[in-house]
């Protein structure tokens, strides 16, 4: 009985006690808010490509609960803005109560054509505020974005049926419909300039018998499961130079995803791919960054042209979520290039092929989940659906004054199905490797590192000295064992390194001359 008694007297306490309090009275505010920025940066946004959600908090930091009149854009209806908030969305708001002590978010987005403001030259400052309150209690939180013209290049889509257009593409004179939405090239896109960036949706194909020409400075942005096609016939020719502003990089050309905020800048898998097709012929990248694609370049066929199918130079390959360069059955050379960050593998010639690397850095320190496979992977088959292998001849891959590098061991794989029709033959020469094999896993002729056939005057498992690579600065510092290390006829073949800088005298390993790097203080 007592024990009820208690029971009834507390809750009717706690009753009379809430019915007292003013939790839910609100005065209207004073005009003494705060907020965790007072200028919302949007970052650059391409023209009609919708920005990521930005996030203002606004806080009542008084002993009291409030309520703000109105929230509302500076410029009403007629803004380009949108918000939403504490949940609901709009863009003039009223009556907005944040309890004492407390806060609410805003949420803010943009989807702005640039075309609809006079005299942009290719950029346009818009700006807006957020309005709290009126008169005397008036606040305001600035809100600003960069837009940013281009040229924007996607298939087709009927407008009745709503289905986009595929490529169907030319293969060994048969024509394949294929699943992949995009369209060929017009003969008028076969030059890509540096007066705006190209935004590509999906795959964009150069047709049989055209270049694509791709001047210095070009940038080129890609959607989602987009990317380059050179078919067969076809060429690609990126004419970067080299940059004076190694931060601008004002005339490399640069291939990355459409979404230029600072979240997005180094997420690997934006994009696809730059695809050469089995055929398409004398295809040559020169200061080039191809960064946060699936593969950076997917080589195929043509082992054995009269020239190389592909040759890139001075260029840099980053963030790949699968492979940075993949060969299959192709033939590669690669100069002053470097390579790292890759799901997979950071250069894999796979099915055979041809492929001569000088001077290049190729490391891995993929931290985003477990790859399978090292730095590099040389492999002369291919299994088809019913598990079968394919053989054919790894004629070549040479590898002089390279670095080869990583985050896991060893980085180099050697996969041979060893079969008396197929050869599989590789040389490493004056390269920094490494490769420890303590429990004897790597067993064979192809791993007999005294043979100096197969590998000769390389350094194993000694530090590069790279100055950042989670920053993808792969230059190499005093202390590199790398520093002098390079045989001086495959530096007279590549006499200045990635930043233009001459080697011919004391060449050292990979892409880059060493430097001083400076002591922290």
């Amino acid at each position: 009985m007592k024990r009820s008694l208690y029971f009834i007297f507390t809750i009717s306490f706690l009753i009379l006690w809430s019915s007292c309090r003013k939790d839910f009275e609100f005065s209207p505010s004073t005009g003494n808010l705060e907020f965790s920025k007072d200028t919302v940066y949007l970052d650059t946004v391409f023209t009609n490509i919708g920005s990521s959600t930005y996030n203002l908090k606004v806080y009542n930091k008084s002993d009291d609960d409030i309520v703000i009149p109105s929230v509302k854009l500076g410029l009403g209806d007629a803004s380009e803005y949108r918000l939403n908030v504490d949940g609901i969305s709009g863009k003039t708001f009223e009556n907005i109560k944040i309890l004492a002590k407390d806060s609410i978010f805003i949420f803010v987005e943009t989807t702005i054509d640039i075309n609809n403001f006079s005299n942009p030259n290719g950029n346009y400052l818009y700006t807006d505020q957020i309005e709290f309150d009126s008169n005397s209690n008036l606040q305001k939180v600035e809100l600003v974005t960069l837009v940013q013209d281009a040229v924007f290049i996607y298939p087709n889509r009927d407008n009745t049926t709503k289905v986009i257009e595929t490529l169907t593409l030319n293969v060994g004179g048969e024509l394949i419909e294929t699943e992949l939405q995009g369209r060929e090239l017009l003969n008028t896109e076969l030059t890509f300039t540096n007066e705006k960036p190209y935004i590509v949706y999906g795959f964009a194909a150069v047709p049989n018998g055209e270049t694509l020409n791709i001047n210095a400075g070009a940038r080129l942005h890609f959607h989602s499961n987009s990317g380059l096609i050179i078919s067969e016939g076809a060429t690609l020719n990126v004419n970067g130079s080299f940059s004076n502003d190694q931060n601008l990089l004002e005339n490399e050309v640069i291939f990355e995803g459409d979404r230029l905020e600072p979240n997005f800048s180094n997420t690997p898998g934006q994009w696809g791919t730059i695809w050469l097709f089995d055929g398409s012929i004398n295809n040559s990248i020169n200061y080039a960054t191809i960064k946060n694609a699936t593969v950076g370049i997917l080589s195929d066929g043509n082992p054995n042209g009269a020239t190389e199918k592909l040759k890139i130079s001075n260029s840099q390959i980053y963030n790949s979520s699968n492979f940075g360069i993949l060969g299959r059955n192709t033939s590669i050379t690669g100069e002053n290039v470097v390579i790292n960050n890759s799901g997979q593998s950071s250069f894999a010639g796979t099915l055979g092929g041809v492929y001569n690397f000088t001077h290049c850095t190729i490391a891995n320190y993929w931290n985003n989940g477990f790859r399978q496979f090292p730095s590099v992977l040389l492999n002369n088959f291919v299994t088809d659906e019913n598990n079968n292998a394919i053989l054919a001849d790894l004629t070549e891959a040479n590898f002089n004054n390279c670095i080869i590098y990583g985050n896991d061991n060893p980085e180099i794989l050697l996969d041979e199905i060893e079969d008396s029709e197929v050869t599989f033959n590789f040389k490493f020469t004056n390269c920094l490797i490494r490769f420890e094999d303590n429990n004897n896993n790597f067993t064979g002729d192809n791993y007999n590192l005294e043979n100096t056939n197969l590998y000769e005057n390389n350094i194993f498992n000694e530090d590069p000295n790279f100055k950042d690579v989670e920053l993808n600065q792969f230059i190499i510092g005093d202390e590199s064992a790398a520093t002098n290390k390079g045989n001086v006829l495959f530096s007279s073949q590549i006499p200045t390194d990635i930043l233009n800088i001459n080697r011919t005298n004391s060449p050292d390993l990979g892409a880059y001359q060493h430097v001083t790097f400076p002591k922290d203080d």
